[in-house]
């Protein structure tokens, strides 16, 4: 599918059609493009578009390059944000003269919200670069918002960890077992969105050296430079919440583990309590004619209390010590 964009008083309008509308269109957004209209935006643009699996590879050489006078620069981007399973995938931008090309498999948000808002505002994307530009910074506010969310995410498995649990040993780990999960699809989020800032920082660095280059006009230098400081924040806070991920990931198995030190220690203590009583039973349990007290009438409540005094002085001593 391609939309092609034109510009009616310094805003973006959707043309009804590329090829007759061809000197007119500053935008041509390709969604999942069959082969007729990467021909047909070849033909319009005067240059050869990269494949899906040139857009897939991930040397540099391949994702920001200068071929017949356009700049082709690809990053990943994450869609299907609303869920903790986003869908990675790249995205190529081409910049040729006053025109922008877009080509993409899947669909990112900032793609929805940007041509909406900018039909509706004079943002002032009138030209490729500056409509590149437009584009950038809604994507650097979309992983904004995704980071900010999946930090409040975070802090709320924060507070399940260390805050008391549930009383119940089956609980406590059907609890734990959730925390994990959780914690494993933060860390999926966190990484993706890492990686794609990560891809968004050198295609900034690779746009400034081209705005110098083709002698971009100072305003759009200056957005391009406070994109590119935007990427880096972003990328030292999906770093900082991938640390604390790795944090709360130990402190779950460290309360996993104490969990289960706790409970050995419960068995561990009942089999020293119940080793004495054992004892003094299989004593007067052994089948000699000769015991003195087998003829005793005291003999049985004396067994007895002597149990429960030998099961009694080991939990009062454990207890003393602290060890319970």
């Amino acid at each position: 599918m391609i939309k092609a964009f034109v510009v009616d008083n310094d805003r973006l309008r959707l043309a009804d059609d590329l090829v007759a509308n061809g000197d007119q269109v500053v935008w041509a957004d390709l969604l999942n493009p069959t082969k007729e209209e990467e021909t047909t935006i070849e033909t319009w643009l005067g240059v050869a578009i990269p494949t899906r699996e040139e857009m897939e590879e991930i040397e540099i050489s391949s994702r920001l390059y200068i071929e017949e006078g356009a700049y082709f620069m690809t990053a990943t981007l994450p869609a299907q944000t609303e869920i903790d399973d986003p869908l990675m995938s790249p995205v190529t931008f081409v910049l040729a003269g006053p025109r922008l090309v877009t080509i993409r498999y899947h669909e990112p948000k900032a793609f929805k919200t940007f041509p909406l808002r900018a039909e509706k505002v004079a943002t002032g994307c009138t030209t490729g670069n500056t409509i590149l530009i437009g584009l950038l910074e809604a994507i650097v506010d979309r992983l904004a918002d995704i980071l900010e969310r999946a930090g409040r995410d975070i802090e709320t498995i924060s507070r399940d960890i260390f805050e008391a649990r549930s009383t119940k040993v089956n609980k406590r780990n059907r609890d734990f077992q959730e925390l994990l999960k959780a914690i494993g699809r933060k860390e999926d989020i966190a990484s993706s969105i890492r990686d794609s800032l990560i891809s968004l920082q050198r295609l900034t660095g690779f746009l400034a050296h081209v705005a110098t280059q083709i002698k971009m006009s100072k305003d759009v230098r200056a957005r391009i430079k406070t994109v590119s400081r935007d990427v880096l924040s972003l990328a030292d806070h999906a770093t900082f919440l991938s640390q604390k991920i790795s944090f709360l990931l130990d402190a779950t198995l460290g309360m996993i583990s104490i969990e289960q030190n706790a409970i050995i220690k419960i068995f561990s203590v009942a089999a020293v309590i119940f080793l004495p009583p054992t004892l003094v039973a299989s004593i007067y349990g052994m089948n000699f004619d000769v015991i003195p007290e087998l003829k005793w009438e005291l003999g049985y409540p004396f067994a007895i209390a002597l149990m429960i005094l030998s099961a009694i002085l080991p939990f009062w001593y454990f207890r003393r010590r602290g060890w319970l």
